[in-house]
């Protein structure tokens, strides 16, 4: 019963993702056609920043869902979220310390598709 509760909601969250993930590819291009193969590279690293995190956080939001699982859902948005920072940090550290990124591109794209989550409902039903 809870997974017939949960997979709308679930589809609707990764269309999101997908949507930021469309986002991305379309900037990194942009990016590579204006500036160059390493800011084009820095862009798609940016959008992998913001998009990853964001499917694992997606991944256990809803697993659950219906009042009969309030502490498991309470549980999994917990360690959703915190798997989400944890990660967000570690792809930071691992992009800045080993690729040579342009920061301006790698920011700028980060941020677009943090835009894109949150202006995500406006194209979608659900």
């Amino acid at each position: 019963m809870t997974q017939s509760l949960a997979s709308p909601y679930r589809r609707a969250a990764l269309k999101g993702i997908m949507l930021q993930g469309i986002v991305t590819v379309v900037a990194a291009v942009t990016v590579f056609v204006g500036w160059g193969v390493q800011a084009g590279a820095s862009a798609f690293a940016g959008g992998l920043v913001s998009v990853l995190p964001n499917f694992v956080f997606a991944l256990y939001a809803f697993r659950y869902m219906g009042a009969s699982k309030a502490e498991q859902v309470f549980d999994s948005i917990k360690r959703g979220n915190g798997l989400k920072f944890l990660l967000s940090v570690c792809l930071f550290t691992l992009v800045f310390k080993y690729f040579s990124v342009m920061a301006v591109p790698f920011f700028c794209c980060y941020i677009l598709v943090l835009f894109t989550q949150w202006f995500a409902p406006i194209f979608f039903n659900h």
